[in-house]
């Protein structure tokens, strides 16, 4: 039995068509909100399940590397919802380049995904919170920067720096009642880590180094970002939680 707990809340996701977007999406609507699936690709499969649980869904389709696209998506959320209560900075990529092979304009691109489009979105719907006096962000990390990954250096650059941002505006925004904290899955079998055709051996070889071993799946993730979301997560700010099985030790 899955409890209500995000009744009358409003979730914006990105990265939402597929992954760990799609799980968090479907996962917070279980739980009673609302859902603004965002992503480049067309997220209308989202929404589906999201409808299916009763819940209203809206499928947004934009570059949220622009400044321009995210102001204008949060007018899209006031003027439909609202409100905004919950972001969750999910989209993400991560190319495997090695570094003398690698030029600015992919680490470049890097960086604006990983980690500018988090501050883009939190600009675009902080206001929607003040107004509130409530609020939940949660950004996506990762375990991997605790880990010796080859050819991953603007990767691990922008997850290191999504916890010095959460960091930061933690403190900034604490006194208008939003939280802000980080999570880092393990390396998760999805349809983008697929389709970079990663060897099994890499995932097995994470999987020896966890406490639990056994391969994460998205839907591992999703009940951590349930609770910072919450109402009970209200005294919890400014920290990074490792959803990876025991591999990382923060």
């Amino acid at each position: 039995m899955t409890f209500q707990t995000h009744h009358g809340r409003v979730a914006v996701v990105t990265g939402a068509a597929g992954g760990f977007g799609r799980a968090f999406c479907v996962g917070l609507a279980e739980r009673g909100a609302d859902i603004v699936a965002v992503d480049i690709r067309d997220s209308t499969e989202t929404i589906e399940a999201v409808e299916k649980l009763g819940r209203r869904g809206l499928s947004v389709t934009a570059n949220i590397t622009d400044p321009e696209a995210t102001a204008q998506l949060g007018e899209q959320i006031r003027s439909t919802f609202g409100r905004c209560d919950i972001l969750v900075n999910n989209a993400g990529t991560y190319p495997n380049r090695a570094f003398d092979e690698l030029d600015f304009d992919l680490w470049r691109s890097v960086l604006s995904l990983n980690l500018d489009s988090q501050f883009l979105m939190t600009k675009a719907v902080v206001g929607l919170m003040k107004e509130n006096s409530w609020g939940r962000i949660i950004n996506l990390t990762s375990n991997s920067i605790v880990l010796a990954v080859a050819g991953v250096t603007p990767y691990l650059s922008s997850k290191m720096g999504i916890i010095g941002f959460t960091r930061g505006l933690s403190t900034d925004l604490a006194p208008f009642g939003i939280t802000v904290n980080a999570v880092g899955p393990t390396f998760t079998q999805t349809e983008g880590m697929n389709s970079k055709g990663l060897p099994p051996a890499a995932l097995d070889a994470v999987v020896q180094k966890q406490a639990i071993k056994r391969p994460g799946t998205t839907d591992d993730v999703v009940g951590t970002i349930a609770f910072l979301s919450s109402d009970d997560a209200a005294f919890i700010t400014g920290q990074t939680i490792m959803a990876d099985g025991g591999l990382a030790r923060m």
